[in-house]
C-alpha cells in the first residue's frame, strides 16, 4: 500500500489546494479498490512568525507592496476550480505551531484530516486566528478533538526532521518516503501517482 506524506503548512495556500486534491484522489483511488496512506507532515514557512497574528494584508503590503497586496486582497478566483473559498481579505496571518499541535493530537485520535481540512478553512475562509487557544478549543470541539496530551515533544521532533523536507514557496509530496511531483500538481496527477505506487 502506497503511504503519502504531504508536509504542508497552514497558512499556505498551495498547501490547502494540495490537501484538499489528494484527499479526493485517494478517495478515488480507494473507491476503484486500490489502497493508500495519507500522512501529514507539519512545517512552518516562518517559525518566526509572532502567534499574536495580524491581518495578512499588512504582511503582504509590507512584503510586496500596496500594489500586489491589494491585488492578493480582492482575489476570489484561487481554489474555485477545487470548490474552495479564499478570503485573504479576512486571514490573520500567525505562527502556526499550537495548530500544527491540535492537528497531532487529532492524529493520534484518527482525525487529523478532518481536523486539518477544518483549520485550513478556519484559516483562509473564515478569518480565525488559529494561534488563538479559544479558537482552536472551538475548533477542537467542533471536530470531536481532545486537546490532550501534551505533544510538543513529537511536534518538535517533526519539525526538526521536516525543516530538512519542507519548502517556503508550497507542500512538498513523498511516496514511500522519496519526493515526488511539484507543489500545485493536479487531482488526476495525484490519481496516477496513486495508481502507480499500487501497481
Amino acid at each position: 500500500m502506497p503511504r503519502v506524506e504531504l508536509v504542508h503548512d497552514l497558512v499556505c495556500a498551495r498547501s490547502y489546494l494540495a490537501f484538499t486534491r489528494l484527499r479526493r484522489a485517494v478517495a478515488r483511488h480507494r473507491a476503484e479498490g486500490g489502497a493508500a496512506e495519507l500522512v501529514l507532515r507539519p512545517f512552518r514557512i516562518r517559525p518566526e512568525a509572532p502567534a499574536r497574528g495580524e491581518p495578512l494584508f499588512e504582511v503582504h503590503r509590507r512584503e510586496r507592496g500596496e500594489e500586489i497586496a491589494r491585488a492578493i486582497r480582492a482575489d476570489r478566483t484561487l481554489g474555485a476550480a477545487d470548490d474552495l473559498t479564499f478570503r485573504f481579505d479576512r486571514a490573520v496571518f500567525t505562527n502556526t505551531y499550537a495548530a500544527h499541535h491540535l492537528t497531532a493530537q487529532a492524529a493520534a485520535q484518527g482525525r487529523a484530516l478532518r481536523m486539518a481540512a477544518r483549520l485550513f478553512r478556519a484559516y483562509f475562509t473564515d478569518g480565525l486566528h488559529i494561534a488563538d487557544p479559544t479558537v482552536l478549543a472551538g475548533l477542537a470541539a467542533e471536530e470531536g478533538v481532545r486537546q490532550e496530551p501534551d505533544l510538543t515533544g513529537q511536534l518538535d521532533a517533526e519539525l526538526a526532521h521536516t525543516r530538512l523536507l519542507g519548502s517556503e514557496t508550497g507542500p512538498v509530496f513523498l511516496l514511500d518516503g522519496r519526493q515526488v511531483l511539484h507543489e500545485e500538481p493536479t487531482e488526476e496527477e495525484l490519481l496516477a501517482l496513486l495508481r502507480e505506487g499500487s501497481g
